[in-house]
């Protein structure tokens, strides 16, 4: 079983919403959409689905071309964020309503039911209306229907976002699990990079429409192949200072040096860009080769554990994920430190010309 995007696009009204795109997705694979709102992420999965037509490009499913075919005669099953029921039936009858459109026997269809129901914690609700459940409950009702169609492309569209906290991390476990069985080739888009590290898989960063990169979820995270990915999989976005390679020496600013090694070592001299991850900013010195930077602090966001710190680097926007609560004066100027080790390099261009070495490492 698989899924081949062949060049396909999507222009809307003189905007191009999805630029000329190849992918190719497996069975029983998780794959992760992951970019900023407007990103493409809808409309990508639409062109999956068939509830769009692509302008340019093909849509091979198990090496058919389904460009054309109406998504009534595809496998495939959708869920959003914004969830869809039938107001008018049960909770049983909305997740069996798939089942029995296929011809499921009613044995078949009330053992699917009643499993999918028991994994969504939906089984004292299955007799209640959906408008009687809470947002959370109408949601995971719509992911049981989902899950009891049996379809062979399963696409969720931030489908946890309304959920709480707990239940959201439970179903992010849970859900690789339950579709895994059916080898189901899985897509799912978030905006979240802790989301598609918690679902592991494969991870498709998508930018204003184009997919910068696709591979497996940790080799997107740690060698990014540009700036752009870095951004993307990265929450709050990666930190940027320019740095200049000259010897074996790299020069920052304020004037800071660190020795070009490892995969440093093979730069040719010349301006370049440097970029780290927020929680790799620290405010005291991890190391003695750790490198100095003084900047600005405009805003401090305390999340109870943690601390984000706003600053200005000469003109650049930089923002640190501290451990710990931190009373700091805002307008102050402080010294923040970064050891080498978590400094990845790009090119002028934002091609990534080194990893950082924890990444090559890992």
């Amino acid at each position: 079983m698989s899924l081949v995007l062949e060049g396909v696009s999507k222009v809307v009204n003189g905007q191009t919403h999805i630029h000329a795109t190849s992918l190719e997705l497996r069975a029983g694979t998780m794959n992760v959409l992951l970019g900023p709102t407007s990103a493409g992420k809808t409309s990508l999965m639409r062109l999956m689905a068939g509830l769009d037509v692509p302008n340019t490009g093909k849509v091979i499913w198990n090496g058919k071309d389904v460009t054309g075919l109406r998504v009534q005669d595809r496998g495939v099953a959708m869920v959003y964020q914004q969830f869809i029921n039938y107001p008018s039936m049960s909770v049983y009858d909305n997740i069996a309503s798939p089942m029995r459109l296929l011809g499921k026997t009613k044995d078949q269809i009330d053992q699917a039911v009643k499993k999918a129901a028991e994994l969504m914690k939906l089984t004292p609700f299955l007799d209640r209306k959906p408008l009687e459940l809470s947002g959370g409950q109408q949601q995971r009702c719509a992911l049981a229907r989902a899950l009891v169609k049996d379809a062979g492309l399963v696409l969720l569209d931030e489908p946890l976002a309304n959920l709480d906290y707990k239940l959201r991390e439970e179903l992010r476990a849970e859900i690789p699990k339950i579709f895994e069985e059916a080898g189901s080739i899985f897509v799912y888009a978030t905006t979240e990079p802790e989301e598609a590290l918690l679902l592991g898989g494969n991870t498709a960063a998508m930018w204003e429409g184009r997919i910068t990169q696709f591979d497996r979820t940790p080799i997107v995270y740690r060698q990014p192949v540009d700036a752009t990915t870095a951004r993307v999989f990265s929450d709050p976005p990666m930190n940027f200072v320019s740095v200049r390679k000259s010897g074996d020496r790299l020069s920052f600013g304020d004037g800071q040096t660190a020795p070009a090694t490892d995969t440093f070592a093979s730069l040719g001299d010349g301006d370049y860009l440097a970029g780290f991850r927020p929680n790799h900013l620290e405010l005291t010195k991890p190391t003695p080769t750790a490198l100095t930077f003084s900047a600005k602090l405009h805003v401090t966001e305390i999340t109870g554990s943690e601390t984000f710190v706003h600053l200005d680097h000469h003109g650049e926007n930089w923002v640190g994920l501290i451990h710990g609560v931190k009373n700091l004066k805002i307008g102050s100027t402080l010294d923040v430190y970064l050891d080498p080790a978590h400094v990845y390099i790009f090119a002028e261009d934002g091609t990534s010309v080194a990893a950082a070495s924890y990444a090559t490492a890992a």
